[in-house]
């Protein structure tokens, strides 16, 4: 009995070494027939980067993109179009790779709030892939990068100790959840189509600041959203550039970095999402939060931004975080505890597995 329940947790992951297997074999065989070990080898400093940036994607709300971007546009000086196509295709393979070790683990999902914004993604991804993104202008592309993740960085800093402690789901909004996940995912998507990430950020801080989550729900939600969007993303951005690719330009350079960066996200992004139910997550999101706010002053240093476009980006900084305070100071005083009936028949969060004790 007690070998069958210890081989149990092996058995559940197979769809997730199928996809692995079907992954790497696919992989493989694209280096081979197209010989693109000389690609490898010219763009291993993304891989390397990566392997950081995947195990942040499947341990935060961040999408690895969120390294990804950085890496391409500061340190390579590449534009932030190919930073955000290149962090929908990266993420198309880690943060898919991620979600189907978190299904197959049968991690705890918000179902009732990510099955609308999943909703909403299907249409504000694309929507804003072919009516917004291509006319932004390049530096506008990296404020708002930098904008949307320093934002959710003092975010962190200033709540990081209550939102670890947090637990269970409040089900004061649950009867907003259909136009709550509607509104996080379509104007989440119009974001992700701009910078290739930030609807992850948008589906976690309203759970753990509006819904009160434990960041064991709200963290594999927010790795499910950002997988669907990247996916849906990448494929409008390739689609378009073939109707139009005078103004909807895929850059090769996307894919040869993806070349090199699949393998790595592959596992490292499932890693992540492991290691994160092994050890504190309070290390991480402080280390991630700084980063956050490093990058910002960076962007600022390195675009050399002055005058009306630093006053905006400082403005919706704090735009953004008075933003965050607000669903913060809807949501205080609602937890698990406080309304044990749960049981008004809408379970918040599918607990299956290990999180009933199986």
């Amino acid at each position: 009995m007690k070998g069958q329940s210890s081989a149990s947790p092996l058995r559940q992951l197979w769809p997730f070494c199928l996809w692995l297997v079907l992954f790497y074999a696919v992989w493989l065989t694209v280096v081979l027939l197209t010989d693109g070990w000389d690609t490898l080898r010219a763009h291993w400093p993304i891989a390397v980067s990566m392997a950081l940036g995947s195990y942040i994607a499947g341990s935060t709300p961040m999408g690895g993109g969120t390294v990804g971007f950085p890496v391409l546009v500061l340190f390579f000086d590449m534009p932030g179009s190919l930073g955000r196509n290149f962090g929908l295709a990266v993420q198309s393979v880690g943060m898919v790779s991620a979600s189907i070790y978190i299904l197959s683990a049968r991690r705890p999902l918000d179902w009732g709030l990510l099955k609308p914004a999943l909703a909403g993604a299907l249409v504000g991804t694309p929507l804003g892939a072919a009516l917004i993104a291509p006319f932004v202008p390049d530096l506008w592309v990296k404020l708002t990068f930098a904008v949307v993740w320093c934002s959710f960085g003092i975010m962190h800093l200033v709540k990081l100790k209550e939102l670890v402690a947090a637990e269970g789901v409040s089900d004061r909004w649950r009867c907003y959840d259909t136009q709550l996940g509607l509104t996080v995912g379509f104007t989440g998507g119009i974001v992700a189509s701009i910078t290739g990430v930030g609807i992850d950020m948008m589906v976690y801080a309203t759970l753990v600041l509006l819904y009160r989550a434990d960041l064991k729900v709200a963290i594999p939600t927010s790795v499910l959203l950002m997988a669907f969007t990247s996916v849906v993303g990448i494929f409008s951005n390739l689609l378009l550039s073939r109707f139009h690719p005078g103004l909807y330009h895929m850059d090769p350079e996307v894919y040869a970095n993806w070349l090199a960066a699949a393998p790595i996200v592959a596992l490292g992004a499932p890693f992540g999402a492991l290691v994160v139910n092994l050890i504190s997550r309070t290390p991480t999101l402080l280390l991630v939060s700084l980063l956050c706010i490093v990058q910002f002053v960076w962007t600022i240093m390195h675009e050399r931004v002055t005058g009306v476009a630093l006053l905006a980006a400082l403005g919706s900084v704090l735009a953004m975080n008075a933003l965050f305070h607000v669903l913060y100071r809807c949501g205080r005083g609602e937890s698990s505890l406080d309304h044990p009936g749960l049981a008004a028949g809408l379970p918040p969060v599918e607990l299956v597995g290990d999180e009933r004790g199986e």
